[in-house]
């Protein structure tokens, strides 16, 4: 039987976007709608708060330290310290925000978006570089999960009110050919926050769904793992092996939440996961 364990309780309005920062040892997730960026150290329980200026869709780790934010305006950095607060690409749209994000294999961001009334066409995925180049790539709804296969050949992506993962191929800096990699039935709720382990297996989380599953490379649903709570969001390996798998939670919404809704929790010795880039700029 799979053990899920809390890592963190917390009462997040809506946690996203985990993230195991290999430099610091410690993982880093966002609550969008409180505008905070929690870290976490396992090994010593150590934990941060940082507050941003606006709703805050992800946050990863620069080269050479420091963070690159997803904000409502744009994308934005911090320094080592969690200061030195500067816009690296500026993009405002009136009643936008930033949602989740990922690092490409080439360390570029890519960046996604939404409405905060989720209307359909209202969201982007931007590919962003480190001197501020920013190329809007698709137009989406809920620009969701995003993540390569180990050999990077491949990019897996959630835009979810369509209920489905698809797949492009990827060449190292452009991605073609989309297609339907797995999708999700009426009821089970809606993909969200994706990782990809070192078998090149697919993790989604499923808001609505209270559940995490795992699919093979061809698309076949081989596990799920319940949770205790209705609203995960999405899911990373981390720990100094990333073989424990972490999932952020949700509360937004919800008349009678869970009480574990909105914490960190984790699932030890879930898999495998593999080391992620580090935003170049």
């Amino acid at each position: 039987m799979t053990q899920v364990e809390l890592a963190v309780r917390e009462f997040a309005e809506l946690g996203e976007g985990p993230t195991w920062d290999a430099a610091a040892d410690r993982l880093i997730w966002v609550d969008i709608l409180s505008s905070r960026v929690h870290t976490y150290d396992p090994g010593s329980g150590r934990r941060t708060v940082m507050t941003t200026p606006q709703h805050v869709g992800a946050a990863k780790p620069r080269a050479g330290g420091g963070l690159v934010v997803n904000l409502r305006d744009g994308i934005a950095l911090y320094g080592p310290d969690g200061s030195a607060f500067s816009w690296l690409h500026r993009d405002p749209v009136a009643g936008r925000r930033g949602n989740d994000a990922a690092i490409a294999p080439d360390g570029s961001l890519w960046a996604g978006t939404m409405r905060y009334d989720e209307a359909a066409g209202g969201g982007t995925l931007t590919r962003v570089t480190g001197d501020g180049s920013a190329e809007q790539l698709l137009t989406v709804a809920v620009s969701n999960g995003t993540g390569w296969s180990p050999d990077g050949s491949r990019l897996y992506y959630i835009d979810s009110p369509t209920r489905r993962v698809d797949v492009f191929d990827f060449d190292g800096e452009r991605a073609s050919g989309r297609r339907e990699f797995a999708s999700i039935e009426a009821g089970e709720g809606f993909p969200d926050g994706l990782t990809v382990d070192a078998e090149g297996c697919v993790w989604v989380a499923l808001w609505d769904g209270g559940q995490v599953r795992r699919y093979t490379p061809d698309g076949a649903l081989d596990r799920t793992i319940p949770l205790p709570v209705r609203r995960p969001t999405a899911c990373a390996f981390g720990g100094p092996d990333l073989r424990d798998l972490y999932v952020t939670t949700a509360r937004v919404g919800l008349t009678a939440p869970h009480p574990l809704s909105g914490s960190l929790l984790v699932v030890p010795g879930a898999g495998q996961g593999v080391a992620q880039p580090e935003f170049a700029g």
